[in-house]
Formats: C-alpha cells, sequence, structure tokens
C-alpha cells in the first residue's frame, strides 16, 4: 500500500519512545501535517510547538538536547532548513547537537501550493554542513528506518520526508546503517541511480527500458551523505554510464554528489536529472511529467545518454 514517508515521523517516534528512548520533538504550528501531532497525542510532554518560528524551533532543540535528551525537529523542509538555515549551522552543527531535522514536504511533489512551498534545494543545505548526515528515504519503511537511525546516532541528522504516498520499495524489516545505497534491481548497460520519491520511478522506468533490450541497474542513494562509495563505484564500473534522478536542483544535490565521487575514482559519463527551476502549482504526477521526472522522462533521458 502507498503511504508517504511523512507518516512515518509520528508513528516511529511513538515507537521510540514506547522502547524506552528519550525522544522530544519540536515543531513550528505544522504538527498535524508532519505527523509530530501523533507523539503529542500519546505523550503530551514529549511535544513542543513553538509557533511560526523556525529559528526558535532550532534554539529550542539545541537546548533540549542539552539535557540530554534526543530532540527531533518538524515543519515544512522550505522553512524547516530554509528559514533557519543559520541555526542549524551555528548552534546544531557547529556544537555537534543530538537535534535531528526532519522536515516533511519537500520537492515538487508537495504539488499546488506551489514554488514557495516546493523545497528543491533543502539536499544541497544540509549537505555542505560539517557533521550533517542526509538521508533520503524511497518509502514508508526506509523512512521508518532512517528516523530510527538518526534517534539511535549522536549528533545531527537530516531526513528529508515527504507528502506524496510512495508505493513499497523495501519491507517493514528493512534496516540502514550508513553509508548505505540499496541496488534493487541489477543490470548491465546504464546505472541509475535515484532518491527518495524517485526510486519508484527509477524502478519503472527499468521495466519499460528492459521491454526494449535494455538492461538498466537501480541504485537507491538512500544516504547522500555519507555516499556509499563502494556501491555506487561498483555499479558504475559494471555499467559504464550513470544517469541520477532527483526530486531537487541539479546543484549541490544527490547528482552533484554522485558526479563529484565518479569524476575523483571512476570517471565515466554522468547526466545528472532534477530541476533547475523553481517548480510551479500543480498535482504531484502533472508536475513529474512536466519536468520530466517519471518514468517516461528517465526513460528518455537514459535513452539520449545511451546514445539510442
Amino acid at each position: 500500500m502507498a503511504k508517504a514517508t511523512r507518516a512515518a515521523f509520528g508513528e516511529t517516534l511513538v515507537k521510540l519512545v514506547e522502547e524506552g528512548m528519550d525522544i522530544m520533538a519540536v515543531d513550528a504550528d505544522l504538527c498535524g501535517s508532519t505527523t509530530t501531532a501523533k507523539l503529542g497525542a500519546a505523550y503530551p510532554d514529549r511535544l513542543v510547538d513553538v509557533g511560526i518560528a523556525e529559528q526558535n524551533m532550532i534554539g529550542v532543540a539545541a537546548g533540549l538536547s542539552l539535557t540530554g535528551r534526543t530532540v527531533f525537529t518538524g515543519s515544512f523542509s522550505v522553512f524547516g532548513t530554509g528559514r533557519c538555515w543559520e541555526q542549524i549551522r551555528n548552534t546544531v552543527c557547529d556544537s555537534g547537537l543530538n537535534v535531528k531535522i526532519c522536515p516533511t514536504h519537500s520537492g515538487i511533489t508537495v504539488g499546488a501550493d506551489g514554488a514557495t512551498h516546493q523545497m528543491l534545494e533543502d539536499i544541497a543545505l544540509m549537505r555542505v554542513l560539517p557533521g550533517m548526515r542526509v538521508l533520503v528515504p524511497a518509502d514508508y519503511a526506509s523512512a521508518a528506518a532512517a528516523i530510527r537511525f538518526a534517534a539511535k546516532t549522536p549528533g545531527p541528522v537530516y531526513v528529508r520526508l515527504g507528502r506524496e504516498p510512495l508505493p513499497e520499495v523495501y519491507d517493514e524489516s528493512f534496516t540502514c546503517a550508513l553509508p548505505f545505497a540499496g541496488v534493487p534491481r541489477e543490470g548491465t548497460d546504464i546505472s541509475i541511480m535515484a532518491c527518495g520519491v524517485e526510486v519508484a520511478h527509477a524502478l519503472k522506468a527499468a521495466e519499460l527500458l528492459a521491454e526494449e533490450g535494455i538492461s538498466v541497474e537501480v541504485v537507491d542513494v538512500f544516504s547522500v551523505k555519507p555516499l556509499d562509495e563502494e556501491t555506487i563505484i561498483a555499479s558504475a564500473a559494471k555499467t559504464g554510464r550513470v544517469l541520477t534522478v532527483e526530486e531537487h536542483s541539479i546543484y549541490g544535490g544527490m547528482g552533484s554528489a554522485v558526479a563529484e565521487l565518479l569524476s575523483e575514482k571512476h570517471p565515466v559519463p554522468v547526466s545528472r536529472l532534477g530541476l533547475s527551476t523553481f517548480g510551479q502549482s500543480g498535482s504531484a504526477a502533472e508536475l513529474l511529467a512536466y519536468y520530466k521526472l517519471d518514468a517516461a522522462g528517465i526513460v528518455e533521458r537514459a535513452k539520449e545518454l545511451l546514445g539510442k
């Protein structure tokens, strides 16, 4: 059943508290949308809502972390990373505090809210920060695993969550240790390296290309920072061509991270599929098709890279 990655947030926090972890969440007037409200309903003393004040959200989270708690922050991605970037940099990362940045509603699949709410720069903003780990789960199960990993790993972690329901890529037994890149489909002609929303579309594109005799390896770049260098280089070496696909700007995101790695350690032709503009209003499906980030668009770019 398709479920949004944001749905894993509040549910997993409740489970972690039930398992004995000293978890708290701080949100900025979006508890229902981010699903931290589920933690507040089950354990009212473990959720702080600071109102529409994301900079204050980070400051409160930082203070709570200094009491020994593991603290998660919510909000929408455009506000939860953009509006309070300086506080994340100077208060959380510079001091290595145990604060987890987990906003929801990232990417163009936010839909009709339009460009102001479609955060396409968050991976770049977070991966540039020293000490920050960056996780982009592809479905509900991997989102729950990412939140668990963040809770049990000291220091700053960014988990990118979304609004759009996504098909299952992994089952509920999925666990992760960093660095991690999964290979849900093996192939020999081209590697499609995707993250988040785009993993399911890459798998669909691989099926369509297989009908034309093209063998696609799909790599889920779950941890954008640190990168699973071994898996990424091995796939690039096997296929000789890499297409990166992300619901994010092509500047500074997952594709940039992969291209940087391969340029230094195993150069192969790399094409980056993502956005170079702001988004616009529309349904998630309409926007993915418009920006050629659906399966059909991935097929088109893959064929270009293969010279077909």
